[in-house]
């Protein structure tokens, strides 16, 4: 008796016209080839220099319209004919054309991005594919573009958001690079806080001149446009300020006050992000200060204690959220009319930091499971009208069995000098 066949392989179409099958099993497999290319075929556009989803999955900038088009066995760039030579020996892909490499019957538009998306249509449509997946970022002109050229578009919340998670050893270093660069902004901001002196109504002075957050800004802003950053306004609040969260600040500095520094830049050269915080006092440090403190640094220690790969988001932010209770503090936003001794953390624990410096995951309740590789940020605070706020913030990377701290051991006392 012969055997049955246990070979899997499909039969490739030269194979099945020769099988007693004939023509049938040839338009079978036509269809089902049609069928998996369609199902693997994903498609990221925009500007790489300013989306950073297509920028990630080709680690090319350029400040031009572009298309990625991953048909699952190759990768195909379409991008500015000026571009192409750049882009071949930098874009991580398989194949570089242009937009007139794929021009439509009826041509290309006049307008880059119309011209760009029609050529992604065409070409797609050329390699007879009927559907394509898109992410979250996809622009309606090329969405228009596959529209109008028959094609179905699928979304994927997840496309161009899970590969951003894992960072591999190139981004951890340049993130690395980032933070340490942040917090030597912020340890010049807290230090010359802390080296003023307070005039006769408490307002800091410095070299004869009120000191202001402005002014503090200003340092930053120069400490890091010398090493490559760009800086998007940072936060400097002090006292009551403090208490908004997001609360940039302004105006003069006062002794016996908490003062919040927030900075977040970008890389020019690598444009991905540091983000931390630190608190500053200049002289006595207030009782309640002091216990804010205490419960924040708490809750930033079990937060990192308890992160690690398969921990949801959720989970470590109830980790920090359980010792601000503990130290006898409340959560969430005050209701209307509520008492100005309120001291609360109103946020969650933190989030994401990469290309973008608010990304996924997120550290609240709904935060997703961690993965090796991610890269977040773990900031308890506290804040109250009364009294200003009070936050800690580190960026640490998630491993198989804990996370590292990605910065270079900045103090997180209230007191500098």
């Amino acid at each position: 008796m012969r055997s049955h066949r246990t070979d899997t392989r499909l039969l490739t179409v030269d194979e099945a016209a020769g099988s007693p099958l004939g023509e049938p099993a040839v338009l079978f497999l036509k269809s089902i080839s049609r069928y998996l290319a369609c199902m693997s075929t994903t498609l990221i556009a925009g500007i790489p220099s300013a989306n950073d989803t297509l920028f990630h999955a080709i680690r090319f900038g350029a400040g031009d319209p572009a298309a990625l088009i991953d048909f699952g066995s190759e990768r195909l760039l379409i991008i500015r004919d000026i571009e192409m030579d750049r882009a071949r020996k930098s874009a991580r892909v398989d194949r570089v054309a242009c937009p007139a490499d794929f021009a439509p019957e009826g041509g290309l538009s006049g307008d880059r991005e119309t011209a760009t998306a029609q050529a992604a249509a065409e070409a797609i449509r050329r390699s007879d594919i009927a559907e394509v997946t898109a992410d979250r970022t996809l622009p309606l002109s090329f969405l228009a573009a596959l529209r109008d050229s028959g094609i179905k578009t699928m979304y994927d919340q997840d496309l161009g958001v899970t590969s951003r998670r894992s960072k591999d050893a190139e981004e951890l270093d340049a993130l690395r690079t980032a933070q340490a660069d942040t917090q030597t902004a912020i340890a010049t901001a807290c230090e010359t806080i802390a080296a003023a002196s307070p005039d006769a109504q408490g307002l800091l002075m410095r070299d004869g001149d009120v000191l202001t957050a402005e002014r503090v800004r200003t340092l930053i802003d120069i400490c890091l446009l010398e090493r490559g950053y760009e800086n998007p306004t940072c936060i400097v609040a002090g006292g009551p300020q403090g208490a908004d969260c997001h609360n940039h600040g302004h105006g003069a500095l006062r002794t016996s006050e908490p003062i919040i520094i927030d900075v977040f830049p970008r890389s020019k050269s690598t444009r991905y992000n540091g983000d931390c915080t630190r608190m500053v006092v200049h002289g006595e440090v207030p009782p309640a200060v002091e216990r804010m403190h205490a419960a924040v640094l708490a809750a930033k220690i079990a937060g990192e204690n308890v992160a690690k790969a398969g921990i949801t988001g959720e989970a470590v932010n109830a980790a920090t959220t359980a010792v601000i209770v503990e130290h006898g503090y409340e959560l969430g936003l005050p209701e209307e009319g509520a008492d100005p001794g309120r001291v609360a953390m109103v946020h969650g624990t933190g989030h994401g930091v990469g290309l973008a410096v608010h990304e996924p995951p997120l550290l609240d309740r709904g935060g997703p499971p961690l993965v090796a590789g991610d890269v977040i940020t773990i900031e308890p605070g506290l804040y109250g009208p009364a009294v200003g706020g009070l936050r800690l913030e580190d960026m640490v990377v998630v491993t198989e069995d804990g996370c590292e701290d990605l910065g270079s051991g900045l103090q997180l006392a209230l007191t500098w000098g």
